[in-house]
């Protein structure tokens, strides 16, 4: 149906397809049980059939599709919309769904829409925020006194700024400003980009760890989010299960924090689409002229990466091979504040401590290490991490591994055969931030 004609643009809701073509043609195919095809009717087509709504006056600058929803811009500013209204995500106010396109009017040329799972966006000529639809999870990032209107489309005035790109996720919206980032909604799988302690806003929040990127554009899935810096950089977050964010194929884990896609660097990412469990990206070689590319503070552990000959595949693999999770762990190992929390729960050191009677069982003593071993604070670190990564992974657990742990400690306490008359004097040392360990004989 399409073969004489040449495709200008091309959208996939859930079940559908829409295609527009540069003669002005705009076809649909697929799932139609909500007239989302626009056709006047409910029933499904295998092959594409032309909208005969849309005529060669509607000049068509952009297509959008959401579950069982279509939307189109004109290049004018016009909205038209079809589909699904069970939620008023297509901003019809009590209708319930629509088989041919009906024009939403906002006051305001209209210059681009967004359509999620089962809520929608746009954005007027003048760069003002309008979202509509399902309310839930804050998805909306309405006023509450603006959810009663949620079927019409409502200003978002938590976002001052200009508003440049709109994207509606499943629960969640990603918005782009002259610059900054900001999402809202739901973020259980850490597709809004906020950490691990905010896992739902309704309020419009800024993305912290992208304000030192230049983001250009945005885009989302059903549970994850990708954004594309100014210099072709792709960062991914959100939900990592079926390996969508890119990161590889050993990482499958939710990513709370946007992460750099390390396997793009070669390249120029220009266009990433995000379906509900894949992922596609557009992207071009980098120059070779382009001998080197730092990669200078990255939001996590302030790397600094060089990347140099960016045509061969030994760089990756060799140079930029860690992955966020390893890169934290790593810069909380290395780091000296570990000793210094450790030391704060201890008791002030003094006179009266050392000759008091101090009861020690396999279950309160804090640090474990041989004699020789004492002024050395390395061991301490690893064995205090492992701990603390056991208690997070099995909370409130008492294994069998544990009391083998807890067993090891004792036989550690230093050079002595009396393990219940032996404990140790930790002293810290402001200068270098070392701690020294004393083995103490107890007095009876």
């Amino acid at each position: 149906a399409l073969k004489p004609e040449k495709t200008k643009l091309a959208v996939c809701g859930r079940n559908h397809t829409l295609v527009y073509t540069e003669k002005g043609n705009v076809y649909a195919a697929g799932g139609n049980s909500e007239g989302q095809l626009g056709l006047g009717d409910t029933e499904e087509r295998t092959t594409f059939h032309l909208i005969s709504f849309f005529t060669n006056q509607h000049k068509i600058k952009q297509l959008a599709a959401g579950s069982y929803t279509s939307a189109a811009v004109t290049e004018d500013g016009q909205l038209f919309v079809w589909g699904d209204n069970s939620e008023g995500q297509i901003g019809l106010a009590d209708k319930a769904c629509v088989s041919v396109p009906c024009q939403v009017d906002v006051g305001k040329p209209v210059s681009s829409v967004s359509c999620g799972y089962y809520h929608s966006a746009l954005i007027t000529g003048d760069g003002e925020l309008y979202t509509f639809g399902e309310p839930e999870n804050g998805k909306l990032g309405l006023l509450p006194e603006q959810l009663k209107n949620n079927r019409v489309p409502q200003p978002v005035l938590g976002i001052m700024e200009k508003v440049n790109k709109v994207a509606c996720g499943g629960e969640h919206t990603v918005v782009l400003t002259e610059t900054d980032v900001y999402t809202f909604g739901l973020g259980q799988y850490g597709q809004l980009g906020h950490g691990t302690l905010i896992f739902e806003t309704s309020v419009p929040k800024s993305v912290k760890h992208l304000r030192r990127h230049k983001i250009c554009n945005i885009t989302c899935g059903e549970n994850h989010t990708a954004v594309i810096a100014e210099n072709g950089l792709m960062f991914t977050f959100g939900d990592g299960r079926h390996g969508k964010l890119g990161l590889g194929e050993e990482n499958f884990t939710n990513q709370f924090d946007p992460t750099l896609c390390y396997n793009f660097l070669r390249f120029t990412v220009l266009l990433v689409a995000c379906g509900g469990c894949h992922m596609l990206v557009f992207a071009a070689p980098r120059p070779k002229g382009s001998e080197e590319t730092l990669l200078d503070d990255l939001y996590e552990s302030r790397l600094t990466a060089t990347i140099s000959k960016m045509s061969g595949d030994p760089l990756l693999t060799n140079t930029l091979q860690l992955t966020s999770a390893r890169m934290r762990r790593r810069e909380r190992e290395k780091s000296p504040e570990q000793f210094i929390r450790m030391a704060r729960t201890l008791p002030p050191l003094g006179e009266r401590f050392l000759n008091s009677s101090l009861p020690v069982t396999s279950n309160t003593s804090p640090l474990w290490f041989s004699a020789p071993s004492l002024p050395k604070a390395e061991p301490v670190k690893r064995d205090h991490e492992k701990e603390k990564n056991h208690q997070k992974e099995k909370p409130g657990e008492g294994s069998a591994e544990e009391d083998s742990d807890n067993e090891n400690n004792d036989r550690n306490l230093g050079d002595t055969t009396d393990i219940l008359n032996m404990t140790h004097a930790m002293k810290l040392n402001p200068s270098d931030q070392s701690l020294k360990l004393s083995p103490l004989q107890k007095q009876k």
